[in-house]
């Protein structure tokens, strides 16, 4: 019988190397500080590590202003230290997922400095989105960025360029030969280097359609794409139904052509995950259809409410419209763009909510960090750097709090992350939050994370699709258990404030907090946790 492929039930842990560990001492990590740690990420019990961007860069957005796709910064160390990075993490069972953008590049690429200097009309403006103004001045329409401000800027000889993020990353025109071309080139050159796969930023972005044609209502849509603006989801979802320059039709292509080229790749099952935010919902399944993607993000635990309605519309639906298109969900509870799960929605239901999900089916991704249960950094604006705060003048804080570097070991910050003055500031109140402290600490977040996925890959990977129990049923608003069963694993959820009665049978084998007591034959499972059954 044929094995699944590695990723369709896997567990990835996503790297910001900026953040996670610094070898040199400079105050920002690197690709050996990565390597250094591979031990540490094996122990967890993951299958894969996904790297956000270290490409050669300005670093005006944190490395997603990619100036050079098929080179290191040197910042992140050099090409020798990538394929050593590669070569390690093989050598310890660990797949290596790269994260590629091919919505724009950097300003500083050498083909964007090239249409600056060839001007109007020329073959090099053609691989981007240069418009001549309105006849009165003003930019081609009234699109808003997404980090705030205007999405075109005036170039000297009064041509615009669209830019639907900062200023210093222009759009790429896909119906362009060359972008395709090289973008494939992109590609190879990364597997050919040894990766496992791609993480794709802002997959459903890469056509533009109406270009010239104003939105009615350009930044309410900006903020509705914005995962760190709060919105009632109403209001979000009818204004992603409008949106002109997300989830056309033509990016499937694109993607019918690179599945072709990761399939080529005989015996290497090369995969890709679509960053797309898509409304509605079942657009998302497009992505991965047969002949296109492997994976696509599901956003919705990334905003949803510690809410037993939410959470299992959130899971049936995810569950149900994959299905549609023979695939599995993913659940991602943080990233790097996203406030992080412990801040969103407290530490316990925290820890809730990432055993509840370790038991679904499908894939799991964790941000690095989320396992010591870390909150968002405390900063001060002086400290931040996201261009989203520098564009709105500090109205949006930005991401950055999200990206507060990990915090290792030690008594005092910067908790063995950097012999130097780390990038941002990592706040003492981390003290018992570091590495060392939880593995010392048995009822830590580390080590429930740890046990958990030991658990997963013992009793679950593989075992099929779940069986809402009869509490969970019609996730009633009231409701304060939700629970499934899977194999031979029942599920339980306690969202509520105070211990709750369950029918659930089976040895207890992990909870995410307190103790589960025994009541008249039923099973108590304590406030704002969840527990685990084994029949």
């Amino acid at each position: 019988m044929k094995s699944a492929p590695w990723w369709k039930e896997a567990t990835i842990y996503q790297i910001y190397p900026r953040s996670f560990f610094d070898s040199n001492g400079d105050g920002e990590g690197d690709l050996p500080g990565v390597t250094s740690q591979l031990d540490y990420v094996k122990s967890l019990g993951v299958d894969a590590i996904w790297l956000s961007p270290f490409y050669t860069s300005p670093n005006k957005d944190g490395g997603y202003d990619v100036a050079n796709p098929r080179d290191v910064d040197p910042r992140f160390g050099n090409l020798e230290d990538a394929k050593e990075l590669i070569a390690q993490a093989h050598k310890r069972n660990l797949r290596v997922i790269a994260d590629i953008v091919p919505n724009h590049f950097s300003d500083q690429h050498e083909w964007f400095q090239a249409a600056l200097k060839a001007g109007r009309g020329s073959k090099e403006r053609e691989r981007f989105h240069f418009y001549d103004a309105n006849e009165d001045g003003t930019p081609p329409n009234n699109w808003i960025s997404l980090f705030g401000g205007p999405s075109w800027t005036q170039v000297a000889d009064g041509q615009f360029y669209l830019h639907l993020f900062d200023s210093s990353q222009p759009d790429l025109n896909w119906e362009n030969p060359e972008v395709n071309a090289d973008f494939e080139k992109t590609l190879r050159f990364w597997i050919d280097l040894g990766v496992d796969g791609f993480r794709i930023d802002v997959a459903h972005g890469l056509i533009k359609e109406d270009v010239l044609t104003n939105h009615s209502d350009p930044q309410g849509l900006s903020n509705a794409l914005r995962l760190d603006v709060a919105m009632d989801s109403e209001v979000r979802n009818a204004l992603l139904l409008t949106v002109p320059y997300f989830d056309r039709q033509g990016v499937h292509e694109i993607y019918r052509k690179w599945r072709k080229l990761f399939d080529s790749y005989v015996g290497r099952e090369i995969m890709a995950v679509a960053e797309a935010w898509v409304h509605p919902p079942v657009n998302a399944t497009r992505y991965v259809r047969a002949d296109e993607l492997h994976q696509v993000f599901n956003f919705d635990l990334l905003t949803a409410e510690f809410d037993s309605k939410v959470l299992f519309d959130v899971v049936e639906r995810s569950i149900s419209l994959n299905a549609t298109v023979n695939a599995l969900p993913t659940w991602a509870l943080s990233n790097h763009d996203s406030p992080r799960v412990a801040s969103r929605i407290g530490e316990e239901q925290a820890r809730a909510l990432a055993l509840f999900v370790f038991g679904l089916p499908g894939s799991a991704y964790v941000f690095a960090g989320q396992e010591l249960g870390l909150p968002d950094g405390q900063l001060q604006d002086s400290d931040r750097q996201d261009p989203t705060f520098l564009r709105t003048n500090g109205q949006i804080k930005g991401r950055d709090g999200a990206r507060v570097p990990l915090p290792w070991s030690g008594n005092t910050t910067p908790f063995g992350f950097s012999t130097g003055k780390p990038w941002l500031p990592i706040s003492q109140c981390w003290r018992d939050l570091t590495v060392e402290s939880e593995l010392a600490d048995p009822k830590s977040s580390l080590h429930l994370y740890r046990n958990a996925l030991e658990l997963r890959k013992e009793f679950l990977v593989g075992a099929g699709g779940i069986a809402w129990l009869e509490s969970s049923q019609h996730g009633a608003k009231n409701d304060s258990l939700l629970s499934y069963s899977r194999g031979s694993i029942t599920v339980v959820m306690n969202l509520s404030d105070s211990a709750k009665e369950c029918d659930a049978s089976g040895k207890l084998i992990i909870v995410s907090g307190g103790t589960v007591d025994a009541r008249d034959g039923k099973k108590v499972i304590p406030a704002r946790s969840t527990a685990w059954f084994l029949a």
